[in-house]
């Protein structure tokens, strides 16, 4: 476990704070989306005008007739969807900045396709009923520490998805919105990804990197088998021994950030929960024997980063 130099630790501190405000105006554009015009009234009386707020997808909504409420909504939204425009258009432009400087001080060492994927989950807004648990975990939690990790401890060729089967209903709705599957969604950042016929909770890409997606046992009303959308090609996830305790443990998040600069936001769990978990892994008679050391050795290290770098409750 090795600390960041101060540039590298000083670069890391400002690219973020230029990630999390790129979020907010995010969180902003979202609600002034669409727009508002005035639609001409009936031919009785043409001279007649109606607020119409239009959505992205087409949909129309009359808000009434005009009047000085009417008119001061129209001007309060439009002047609120230039200003959340301009806004985007800097921040744009301050990542842009921030990327090249983050390769060129070689800030990040994540591998780009995993920032890209976590970047297609917020963008779609499907980020929040997925976090990130197993190797990929300690990747925020050496950001957050401001540490860097033997690479040995943190080589892998796949992320772990779990998602949380509490809330598919709304699931369903948003990915409905935003792709007709799940691995529609994880082809629009690499199109050679395909679902293993052998294993299909597993998608793959051509170079061989895996994303799994798994769910806690069942439990209460869930459906058994499930499937992430009525694609012919998709996941059915699957199970995965106490992923509940992993579901029902606090969250973290940490801003991540690729080896060619990009940044995107991990979230996954409690650096405490990882350790005990991982513990609990290692102690496994079944799990294969490497594996089982590799898991008291990732406990021991973000055992670690808590007591040395990471103070929480």
């Amino acid at each position: 476990m090795q600390e960041l130099s101060p540039s590298v630790a000083r670069q890391y501190i400002d690219a973020v704070a230029a990630f999390e405000a790129w979020e907010e105006a995010v969180q902003e554009a979202q609600q002034v989306r669409g727009g508002m015009y005035w639609h001409a009234g009936p031919p009785s009386a043409p001279e007649a005008r109606y607020l119409v707020r239009t959505t992205p997808t087409g949909a129309e909504t009359s808000l009434g007739p005009r009047t000085p409420e009417n008119e001061a909504i129209y001007e309060r939204f439009m002047r609120r969807k230039q200003e959340s425009a301009e806004r985007m258009a800097g921040l744009k432009a301050a990542l842009d900045l921030h990327r090249r400087l983050n390769r060129a001080l070689r800030v990040g060492r994540v591998e780009p396709l995993i920032v890209d994927l976590l970047a297609r989950l917020a963008s779609t807004q499907l980020a929040p009923h997925f976090r990130v648990v197993g190797t990929n975990a300690l990747y925020a939690y050496e950001a957050a520490a401001g540490v860097r990790l033997d690479a040995d401890a943190l080589a892998t060729r796949d992320i772990d998805l779990l998602w949380d089967t509490r809330k598919r209903i709304q699931f369903a709705t948003q990915l409905a919105r935003v792709d007709s599957s799940m691995l529609g969604v994880l082809k629009k950042v690499d199109s050679t990804f395909r679902i293993r016929k052998s294993q299909k909770y597993t998608a793959v890409n051509k170079d061989g990197f895996e994303v799994d997606i798994i769910r806690r046992e069942r439990a209460e009303d869930d459906p058994h088998p499930i499937k992430l959308s009525d694609d012919d090609e998709d996941f059915w996830v699957a199970q995965a021994r106490r992923a509940n305790v992993l579901l029902d443990a606090p969250g973290f998040s940490a801003v991540i950030v690729a080896t060619n600069g990009t940044m995107a936001r991990m979230n996954t769990i409690h650096p405490a929960t990882f350790v005990a978990f991982k513990r609990w892994l290692a102690g496994q008679r079944d799990r294969d024997a490497l594996k089982r050391r590799r898991d008291g050795l990732q406990a021991d290290m973000v055992q670690r980063m808590v007591d040395e770098y990471l103070p929480l409750p």
